[in-house]
């Protein structure tokens, strides 16, 4: 099959015949109808924190063509949607319904001893977190995918598995988002769009983007922001108090320098203001406080991972949302490439006009 492979660290993404592996035990084998681009494959791309050649692509969507032999959820001809959400479904975590923090997730994995899912003349290729959607055909564990409606259009569809269930899941599961409440969201790339959709459907009444783009700003209020502050231009702290006197509800989707800092002083003076770390940037962003200020605050922080999601339960629900109109997966798809274009389409992504680019074209 054709992929998108990554030969080293900060090489480009280029196409290469590779061989899949027939379904074994829990397998599902999909042929790939989209592919979202996100920048956490971009990142690992880049890092060599693993083995290479590497395939990414975790936000895919496609036909089911054939299944392993202790397969129950899937047939083939389903539709699905693959998430990047590994979890045993056994441990005390996962029968707790916290599967993002399962103690077991090799077991969506092939052992050691057996044959690797993904090769190129005869060595394995490095399966980008257990998915691999920048190719014709993904060999995934039947955990890591949900079924969709066949009237489910591909593009949108394959935008959940990451970036919707981390923005929107952040505020219905983790932070569990109280009805008539204030929601501040920094960053309005896909995950901050997102989490505005999910603020919607929470019933928050004041919902804020915080953004340096004006372009996403506007974005942000196709998307249900009430209000929008544009941090380049005016002190944001200032602003959201000046609307809130206080928010309820801060959802950092950047994780910049002082961002986190920024967010914590928005929250409400009443106490009990929550502050939901999502965005890694660079990873090194970091906040002081002191222990004081936190306890006479109230204040909760948390770092949010993947919207507490189970993908099993909410990714139909993100679809019924969308099928209904509640909930906006439309606007999010700026621009579709083919698998060839990747490099380019990421250079891309910085451009504010942009929301996501998918993969829709796997022949060229």
């Amino acid at each position: 099959m054709r992929a998108a492979l990554v030969r080293e660290p900060g090489s480009p993404f280029r196409i290469e015949e590779v061989q899949i592996a027939d379904p074994i035990g829990r397998e599902v084998l999909v042929e790939l109808r989209a592919a979202g681009l996100c920048h956490s494959d971009l990142f690992s791309a880049h890092s060599g924190h693993h083995p290479f050649p590497a395939l990414y692509g975790h936000e895919p969507a496609g036909i089911v063509t054939a299944v392993g032999p202790q397969v129950t959820e899937f047939s083939v001809g389903d539709h699905v949607v693959g998430c990047l959400i590994q979890y045993c479904g056994r441990c005390r975590r996962c029968l707790g319904g916290r599967v993002t923090e399962c103690q077991s997730t090799e077991a969506t994995l092939r052992a050691d001893s057996e044959p690797p899912r993904l090769s190129v003349d005869g060595d394995a290729v490095y399966q980008g977190m257990a998915l691999g959607g920048f190719a014709q055909q993904m060999l995934v564990h039947e955990a890591q995918l949900v079924q969709l409606p066949k009237d489910m259009p591909w593009a949108q569809a394959a935008l959940i598995g990451c970036g919707v269930v981390t923005g929107a899941g952040t505020v219905l599961n983790t932070a569990r988002v109280e009805a008539g409440s204030s929601v501040v969201i920094l960053g309005a790339g896909g995950v901050g769009l997102s989490a505005i959709s999910g603020a919607r459907v929470a019933g928050a009444t004041t919902i804020i983007a915080v953004d340096i783009s004006e372009g996403k700003l506007d974005r942000a209020q196709a998307f249900g922001a009430t209000h929008v502050v544009n941090s380049a231009e005016e002190d944001s702290v200032r602003r959201v108090r000046e609307i809130t006197d206080g928010a309820d509800y801060v959802i950092d989707c950047v994780g910049a320098a002082g961002l986190q800092r920024q967010g914590l002083d928005m929250l409400t003076t009443a106490g009990g203001g929550r502050l939901y770390l999502v965005g890694v940037g660079t990873g090194t962003a970091g906040l002081e406080l002191s222990s004081f200020e936190m306890l006479m605050g109230k204040y909760r922080i948390e770092g949010a991972y993947m919207g507490s999601t189970n993908p099993k339960s909410d990714i139909p629900m993100y679809v019924d949302l969308y099928q209904q109109d509640r909930f906006n997966l439309d606007d999010l798809v700026t621009q579709t490439i083919r698998l060839s274009e990747i490099d380019e389409a990421y250079k891309s992504l910085s451009d504010p006009s942009v929301a996501r680019i998918v993969v829709t074209d796997f022949e060229n």
